[in-house]
C-alpha cells in the first residue's frame, strides 16, 4: 500500500485521515506518533550515552542543530538520563503509563494545554517543559526521517496484514484457547523501540515496534507483529505451565512460555509466508531460528517444543496433554 506523500512528512498536530494513520487494516491500527517517537529517541540516546555507545543508529541522519537547539536537546537527554535511563520500558510502570499517555496525545503539537486545553497531557510540569523544548528541536531535525522510516515500514507490512491478518489471528487465538481482542490492537511504530527492537505492554494491550531495526524488515515484519500480539493473549499457556509445574512439584521454567510463543508464531507464519522470504527453497525462516534464539540457552526448550508442542499445533494431541508432557520432560 502506498501512503500519500503528505503523510510521510506530517508533523505532530497535523490532522490525518484514518486511512493515512492506521492503513485501514483489520486486527491492528498502526501509528507513527510524534511524541512517542520523541520519548523513545530521548530514552535511547540517554541509554547510549550512559553505556558509552554514542548516538543510537535511529538518530542518524539528523541535520546540524543550532547552539540553542543543542542546549535544549542535551537538557532533555540529561533529564532522561537522571530520571529514566535505569528503568525498563517494558517492566517499569511509570514508563508504561508515560508511553501510553504520549501515544494518546499524538495529534497535539504541545503537551501543556497552553494552545489547546484538550492537549494538556497531565504530565509533571518539568517533564512537560522538557518534552516541549525538545519537540521544537526533534520536529526540525530527527522527526522527518523517523516518520518517513515509520511510514515506509507501515506501507510494507500493510498488504500482508490485510491479506493474512484475520486468518492468523483466528489461528493463534485457537491455539492459545482464548479470544483475539475485539478492538484493533494499537501498534506504535518508532525509529527506536528498545534493545529487542519491539515490546508489548498490556492493560491496555499496546505494541511498540522499531521501523529501523534490521530484525523487523521484510516478511519478518508480519511475524514480529503477531509475536508481539501473542505476548498479550498467550496467558493461558503461561498459566497452564505454572499449574502443571506446581502439581508436579517442579520449579517453573524461566522463559519456556516465551520460547513457546516464538515457536508457535513461527510455525503458524511459515505456511502463509512460503515463497516470501527465507532459504533458497522458498521456505520462510522463523524469527527465533534466524536470530538463533534457541542457541542462547533455549536449546532444551526447542527439543521439548518439537517433541510435544508441535503435535498439538498439528492437531494430533490436546492442549492439556501437550503441556503435561512438556512439563513432565523438564
Amino acid at each position: 500500500m502506498s501512503l500519500p506523500a503528505k503523510a510521510a512528512t506530517a508533523l505532530a498536530g497535523t490532522p490525518q485521515s484514518e486511512q493515512e494513520q492506521y492503513a485501514n487494516l483489520p486486527i491492528f491500527e498502526l501509528h507513527s506518533g510524534f511524541w512517542l517517537n520523541l520519548h523513545h529517541t530521548l530514552y535511547g540516546q540517554a541509554r547510549a550515552s550512559r553505556d558509552g555507545r554514542g548516538t543510537p543508529s535511529s538518530a542518524s541522519g539528523a541535520t546540524k542543530r543550532t547552539p540553542n537547539e543543542e542546549i535544549a536537546w542535551d537538557n532533555a537527554v540529561a533529564y532522561y538520563t537522571e530520571n529514566y535511563v535505569d528503568k525498563d520500558l517494558l517492566f517499569n510502570t511509570e514508563l508504561i503509563l508515560l508511553k501510553n499517555q504520549l501515544g494518546d496525545f499524538e495529534q497535539c503539537d504541545e503537551l501543556s494545554g497552553s494552545r489547546k486545553k484538550t492537549c494538556d497531557a497531565g504530565l509533571p510540569p518539568k517533564l512537560t517543559q522538557v518534552l516541549n523544548a525538545a519537540a521544537a528541536v526533534y520536529r526540525v531535525h530527527e522527526w522527518p526521517e523517523h516518520d518517513r522510516a515509520n511510514r515506509r515500514w507501515i506501507a510494507a507490512v500493510s498488504p500482508l496484514v490485510r491479506d493474512k491478518g484475520v486468518e492468523l489471528s483466528e489461528r493463534l487465538a485457537q491455539i492459545y484457547q482464548t479470544r483475539w481482542p475485539k478492538q484493533r490492537i494499537r501498534v506504535d511504530v518508532a525509529a527506536y523501540a528498545n534493545y529487542a527492537g519491539a515490546y508489548t505492554t498490556i492493560d491496555p494491550l499496546r505494541i511498540i515496534i522499531s521501523s529501523t531495526d534490521p530484525r523487523n524488515q521484510g516478511p519478518a515484519a508480519l511475524e514480529v507483529l503477531f509475536h508481539e500480539a501473542s505476548n498479550g493473549i498467550a496467558e493461558p499457556v503461561q498459566l497452564a505451565i505454572n499449574r502443571e509445574c506446581r502439581q508436579r512439584d517442579k520449579a517453573i521454567p524461566r522463559d519456556l512460555w516465551h520460547a513457546l510463543v516464538f515457536y508457535t508464531t513461527g510455525e503458524v507464519i511459515k505456511p502463509v509466508m512460503k515463497g516470501l522470504g527465507g532459504n533458497a527453497g522458498g521456505e520462510y525462516t522463523p524469527y527465533a531460528v534466524r536470530e538463533q534464539l534457541y542457541k542462547r540457552g533455549w536449546d532444551g526448550y526447542l527439543k521439548l517444543l518439537d517433541q510435544f508442542w508441535l503435535p498439538y499445533l498439528d492437531g494430533k494431541v490436546s492442549f492439556d496433554d501437550a503441556i503435561a508432557h512438556m512439563v513432565s520432560a523438564l
